[in-house]
């Protein structure tokens, strides 16, 4: 019943080899890892409107230096990113440039700091498309949150059913707002240029009497650091790279330059229009209502723009649908997450990962009430401190590489690394006590958890290895039985071979079964055999959707049909149990899985199988 529904919800499973026919397209990539970028022009310019208000009126003229600021700051990230996908053409962003050149611990930190910021994405941009909806129908402000929680479930659900599908479904939305954006823009400075459109009586005055008294240095930095909200998402490209047809470094790097003009143009031309209004933030609608409302009426373009809108950013969460598996994937493969996180779903995406992300930050949308104003804060600190290291990281990485030119390269990234480590101290000091300070301190928290879960497998493999062991004679362990017994082979460890050694004593007629899931784990199982398999044949299955179960069972169900007069074939499974109880959350748990698929499975006429359970313990 459940391999039903999810195959009604999700689609049919997709072969291995099918995963390069997966690849995104450059323009179906825009929409997938650029939403986040993208979106932030509806609320980023309204961020820095809200830091300068307690400045009066005469501090609502900085907005559009301060924008210019951020554009030339968005400029220099960009072509640093730009270098980071030639120089990493494997993804992996800002982790594995700072593991790579800075050692363990900045990775860690890079990483912890781009999860947990992924998280807040799709809280922050969930809540932000819902406000927009919230804005053209007040009614719906109580139900906030649940329609928040509804946008994340169906986000989710596009994702797991698969990339390109994703990148398909996202692609209309994402062009469909800028399309509506660009219109308002340039109708906004046609009719400003026309005089047709121009700003509130009320507002001109107000600017007239004088403000600004409490206009300061202080809240310009305030109004910088909460503007620079608009280069979150950046960095998703460069994360993101294997998601990308061939040549993948290639068509990552055309669209970041595509994405970062347009992110430049969108919120250069917005707080233009903003300025020249002279509008002001306000809790009742969003900054973005009040100037389609002016520019367009109350009309369908403004209905379509509120619609597109709302889209954008709640579609921004993909961008970390996207990147957030991906980087979980890596961090799993180092053994610094759950193994679990690095597994390939039926659709070739990691559908651990998006079912984690979508549970965390919907815990955040509850705990914050759907408030985008209240989760802004803690939003900014992981994105630029995960910038600062990757560029710190490419000077290290051209210093010791070399290369044509790798010096102007050099250049580039400390210029990046200078600029984003400046913006990190403004916005940890400048928001610390709205709500930065839980960000700054979650990061170490979650380093720390990284390096626990990392020495957890360490003991793992050196209480499993086989270093210091000679194989043991095979020979007298046979009772002379001629049962059939399969051994499924996860690895080539201790367990392993306490399993095999037991099944060799029930009978002489013992088979090994490694099923094909993780190629370099069943290379490493065959090219360890002929020294620790001792006489038992070891029979490899291949696994094209990643199934463990499916080719054990179909093995299974041939060897019972060739040797009828034997019975079912008793299957002896290898186990090692974790000391603590948490431990097991870290581990796959196959032998547990297929426990429970065979003793729900009788055989042929009813008869039942025999399964034996060989644990292995480990101390620590």
């Amino acid at each position: 019943m459940f391999t039903g529904l999810s195959r009604l919800l999700l689609g049919s499973p997709l072969p291995t080899s099918e995963e390069a026919h997966q690849r995104l397209t450059k323009v179906k990539a825009l929409a997938v890892f650029s939403s986040d970028a993208l979106s932030s022009v509806a609320y980023a310019p309204e961020e820095i409107l809200l830091a300068l208000a307690v400045g009066g009126s005469m501090a609502l003229g900085l907005s559009l230096p301060i924008a210019l600021a951020i554009t030339v700051l968005l400029a220099i990230v960009a072509t640093s990113y730009y270098q980071t996908i030639h120089g990493y053409p494997s993804g992996g962003g800002a982790y594995i440039v700072a593991h790579d050149n800075l050692g363990v611990w900045p990775g860690l930190t890079a990483a912890a700091a781009l999860l947990i910021d992924y998280v807040l994405v799709v809280a922050v941009s969930t809540s932000a498309g819902v406000a927009a909806i919230v804005s053209a129908f007040p009614v719906l402000f109580p139900f906030r949150v649940p329609l928040a929680l509804l946008a994340i479930l169906l986000i989710a659900w596009a994702n797991l059913r698969g990339v390109r599908e994703s990148g398909t479904l996202f692609a209309i939305p994402t062009y469909g707002f800028i399309a509506i954006f660009f219109s308002l823009i340039l109708v906004g400075l046609v009719r400003l240029l026309n005089g047709t459109l121009g700003p509130e009586q009320a507002h001109v005055a107000q600017t007239l009497e004088g403000g600004g008294q409490a206009l300061s240095l202080f809240l310009i930095l305030r109004a910088f650091a909460s503007g620079t909200t608009a280069l979150t998402g950046v960095e998703a490209i460069s994360n993101g790279i294997p998601a990308f047809e061939k040549p993948e470094s290639e068509n990552a790097g055309k669209t970041l330059i595509a994405m970062s003009i347009l992110l430049a143009s969108m919120f250069m031309g917005i707080v233009l229009l903003i300025q020249s209004l002279g509008i002001e933030a306000i809790e009742q609608e969003t900054v973005l209502s009040q100037v389609g409302r002016r520019v367009f009426g109350k009309g369908p373009l403004y209905l379509t723009l509120q619609a597109a809108t709302a889209l954008i950013l709640l579609l921004a969460a993909n961008t970390s649908f996207a990147d957030f598996p991906r980087l979980s994937a890596i961090l799993a493969r180092d053994r610094f997450l759950p193994r679990q996180l690095a597994n390939l779903g039926d659709r070739l995406v990691f559908s651990n990962g998006i079912t984690a992300l979508a549970v965390l930050a919907s815990i955040l949308v509850i705990i914050f009430g759907g408030s985008t104003h209240r989760l802004i804060p803690l939003y900014a600190v992981g994105v630029f401190l995960s910038f600062t290291l990757s560029q710190v990281g490419m000077v290290r990485h051209w210093r010791r590489d070399g290369g044509p030119g790798w010096a102007w390269k050099a250049i580039i990234n400390g210029i990046g690394a200078i600029a984003t480590g400046i913006v990190l101290l403004v916005i940890a000091a400048s928001k610390f006590i709205a709500g930065a300070w839980i960000v700054i301190l979650l990061i170490p928290i979650f380093v720390w958890m990284l390096h626990i879960i990392k020495r957890h497998y360490v003991s793992v493999a050196e209480q499993l290895t086989l270093r210091g062991l000679e194989p043991a004679p095979w020979d007298g362990l046979a009772t002379g039985r001629r049962h059939k017994v399969i051994v499924p082979v996860s690895g080539m460890h201790r367990g392993t071979l306490a399993a095999l050694r037991f099944a060799r004593s029930l009978s002489n007629d013992v088979t090994a079964v490694v099923v094909d899931v993780e190629p370099e784990v069943t290379t490493r199982v065959q090219d360890l055999w002929p020294k620790w398999g001792g006489d038992v044949p070891l029979v490899t299955l291949e696994s094209p959707f990643r199934s463990t179960i499916r080719p054990l069972l179909t093995f299974l169900g041939e060897i019972d049909r060739r040797n009828p007069e034997q019975g079912l074939a008793v299957v002896v499974l290898p186990e090692f149990i974790p000391a603590r109880w948490w431990h097991t959350l870290l581990h796959n748990q196959t032998a547990r899985l297929i426990k429970r698929v065979l003793i729900y499975r009788r055989g042929q006429a009813g008869t039942d199988r025999v399964l034996i359970d060989v644990p292995y313990h480990l101390h620590r």
